[in-house]
């Protein structure tokens, strides 16, 4: 397979056509669409809206003095302002195309050739720290995003420009740049991370432009164009098979973009090579992967170090929403999304999406149904399992991670999860500890806390043992393993199941999750059911968290509040962050209710014999107040082999504003563990009306056909398939 690869990658090169320098603008739009553009443009709504909100931004620009500052601080004002300028000269440049308004020409000459002035003057950025450094920024990263929007700018205007003044831009800005980016950040450039996609686009986008042949085939494959680094390699290696992205739905949301842009270079002016039917069209799998992983509103679950609130709307993603629609063929499913961006990229292929979208009248809400993605580039290791249960912003989803690490953004959760209902998070991740671009806090850089409390696994839903970390904290273990996929079955809406292990993140245990997401017409929402197993050799303390949002309304057990005096809950990994707020000794079932938004939760738990509750609160050990405050639920047991079997019910509704409450109390009542061992689990849910569920699960390999019987306190279980639920 290896020599396969190489064959191809040896014919790619020796295929190269020749760059056709001197036809302008290629990159991401021509003259003749410009002119499509102009004749079309009164007729559809949002590509209206779109055109005249981007003109708007440019005639501000095109009024105001351009201003091209030193660098400064990381995230403050001088780093906001030459972000600012890329994007203004990006815009200017396809409203120039469009209109030959040549103020905006004169723009961005201005603007690239005080650039010319600043950067051969400029050293290593002042407030770098542990990132490949810029000039103009404390990152590369950033760097690289402002040559790939100036290329395309350049590119729009090339053909206005002098001849003396493009010698003088190339000479002193772009030239100088590039040195930069491929030389003193070869590292970089080579890397096989979102970083290194946007490295290789802007190379391979200048390049372009300058038709420039070296630069374009480093940028395909790697500095020494022999494919072990590059464009082609990275989506080789970056995307599961399916199209997930190893770093998250957040980090694919960043990386899309600068995929989909040189791959759209790639295609105007190297369509010999093919670019979007590489590896079965891995681009389309991708996008769809990104979006189909989004909560109902089309926020991104903030998996790895992720934001909380980024969603759809996010400019990379208008624009590779239009693109996949164009070049991948008129999916009406796109139009949803399109639905909650309001909005497509001044281009071709974003007429192209808004001419279907008017066509097509009222365009439902976005639903996506249950689906599992591998994770790694080969798609065997592990996976991200997503059950849904009705339609557009009602509908409730149950997220559980399973797969790789996720490099240096990754966190320490396998088997973690995430439960969104009523258009919110209620059982929610943490995400990053970042406040992203406000500067006194670090600059806008990920704080001290990403790693002592976002990165560690107590902070996620997912059991902790002896109250360590995974992989005690080390990225350089967790790199080396993965999450395995047990089963996903989503056949029946009623119960849909999916299960998964983790073997190995803490030495000598052996972890289960099996989830269900379950619709009983007895009940008015989907309820979660939660079975996770730990089996060890020897005696091991078991932390199971629940993270909430919300106000406690109730609880069924007596416990003891430290409302004077709280002390954290531990001295590291991230039990440091833990305000002990209450605490219980346990003996047998728990059930506690919360409300969070219009709807009471009910966390009912088979509870531990001899175990212990904790009340938590994030933000102990936090003298600059860096965290933020969020309650959790930890159930405690110590031994070997235990089975944390609990459900959490939806039910009720509280109007503050009415002031009006209805059923505050669930229906659920009981959960009982009746046995498990390597065969299989058996777990009983009761509730009012004579409502039971049996709930039957293999332990052992995955199979539908296989037979499972299991004796239990003298009653046999028996079951065929991976799983078996009685209502």
């Amino acid at each position: 397979m290896r020599l396969t690869a190489h064959i191809i990658i040896a014919a790619l090169l020796i295929c190269s056509v020749v760059l056709t320098a001197g036809e302008h603008p290629s990159l991401v739009i021509t003259v003749g669409e410009a002119a499509a553009i102009r004749e079309d443009m009164g007729k559809y709504p949002l590509f209206v809206r779109s055109f005249e909100a981007m003109k708007a931004r440019v005639e501000t620009a095109l009024n105001r003095p351009i201003e091209v500052p030193p660098p400064g601080e990381g995230g403050g004002y001088e780093h906001e302002r030459h972000k600012q300028n890329y994007r203004e000269m990006q815009e200017a440049g396809i409203y120039f195309t469009i209109t030959g308004d040549k103020r905006a020409a004169g723009f961005i000459r201005d603007m690239l050739l005080k650039y010319a002035d600043l950067y051969p003057n400029l050293g290593r950025h002042p407030q770098a720290k542990d990132q490949a450094p810029g000039k103009l920024f404390h990152q590369m990263l950033n760097e690289t995003l402002w040559l790939t929007n100036a290329a395309m700018a350049y590119d729009c205007v090339h053909d206005q420009l002098t001849p003396a003044v493009r010698a003088g831009i190339e000479k002193n800005l772009f030239r100088p740049m590039i040195a930069w980016f491929t030389n003193e950040n070869r590292k970089e450039f080579n890397r096989i991370h979102n970083h290194g996609t946007w490295t290789v686009c802007s190379i391979g986008l200048i390049g372009y432009v300058l038709g420039d042949r070296e630069l374009v085939e480093m940028a395909l494959y790697g500095t020494d164009k022999d494919g072990q680094g590059g464009f082609l390699k990275q989506l080789d290696l970056l995307f599961s098979p399916d199209g997930y992205y190893m770093e998250g739905p957040y980090y694919a949301r960043y990386a899309l973009q600068p995929f989909f842009i040189f791959a759209e270079a790639i295609e105007r002016n190297q369509p010999e090579l093919k670019i979007y039917e590489h590896r079965g069209q891995i681009l389309k799998k991708a996008w769809y992967s990104a979006v189909q992983t989004t909560f109902p509103n089309g926020i991104f679950p903030p998996i790895n170090d992720a934001s909380r609130t980024m969603d759809i709307r996010d400019s990379g993603m208008i624009l590779t929403n239009s693109l996949a629609y164009a070049r991948y063929g008129a999916d009406p499913q796109l139009l949803p999304v399109a639905q909650i961006q309001q909005e497509v990229p001044v281009s071709d292929a974003g007429l192209i999406l808004a001419r279907a979208f008017a066509r097509a009248g009222e365009v439902p809400g976005m639903t996506w149904p249950s689906i599992e993605f591998t994770d790694g580039w080969d798609g065997r290791q592990g996976g991200l399992g997503i059950l849904r249960s009705g339609e557009g912003r009602e509908q409730s989803m149950l997220l559980m991670k399973y797969g790789v690490h996720g490099e240096g953004h990754g966190h320490f959760d396998k088997l973690q999860f995430i439960f969104y209902d009523q258009g919110r998070e209620v059982i929610p991740d943490y995400g990053f500890c970042r406040w992203i671009n406000i500067e006194p806090k670090m600059g806008g850089r990920y704080l001290p806390e990403n790693k002592s409390w976002a990165m560690q696994t107590i902070a996620h839903n997912t059991v902790t043992v002896d109250r360590k970390c995974q992989n005690d904290g080390s990225r350089k273990e967790a790199d080396e393993m993965s999450g395995q996929r047990h089963f996903f079955e989503t056949g029946d809406p009623r119960v849909q199941v999916m299960s998964a292990r983790a073997e190995g993140y803490y030495p000598g245990v052996s972890m289960q999750r099996t989830m269900l997401l379950v619709r009983d017409e007895r009940l008015p929402y989907p309820v979660v059911v939660d079975l996770f197993r730990v089996v060890s050799d020897r005696v091991h303390c078991y932390d199971y968290p629940i993270h909430y949002r919300g106000q406690l309304i109730a609880a069924d057990f007596n416990y003891q509040a430290f409302g004077s005096e709280q002390q954290p809950l531990g001295t590291e990994a991230g039990y440091q962050h833990i305000w002990r707020e209450a605490s219980a000794a346990v003996a047998g079932p728990l059930r506690l209710t919360w409300l969070d938004g219009n709807r009471y939760y009910t966390l009912l738990t088979a509870g531990a014999e001899a175990g212990e509750f904790f009340f938590g609160r994030s933000g102990a050990s936090d003298p600059s107040f860096n965290l933020i405050s969020e309650p959790i639920f930890i159930l405690r047991k110590e031994g070997q082999n235990y089975l944390f079997a609990s459900v959490i019910e939806p039910h009720g509704w509280f109007s503050e504003a009415h002031e009006q409450s209805r059923d505050a109390r669930g229906r659920l009542t009981t959960v009982k563990v009746i046995g498990h061992d390597e065969t299989g689990s058996v777990v009983e849910v009761e509730g009012a009306n004579n409502l039971r569920w049996r709930i039957m699960v293999s332990n052992g390999p995955a199979s539908s056909t296989a037979v499972h019987t299991m004796n239990l306190n003298g009653t046999s279980f028996s079951w065929t398939g991976n799983y078996r639920f009685e209502f």
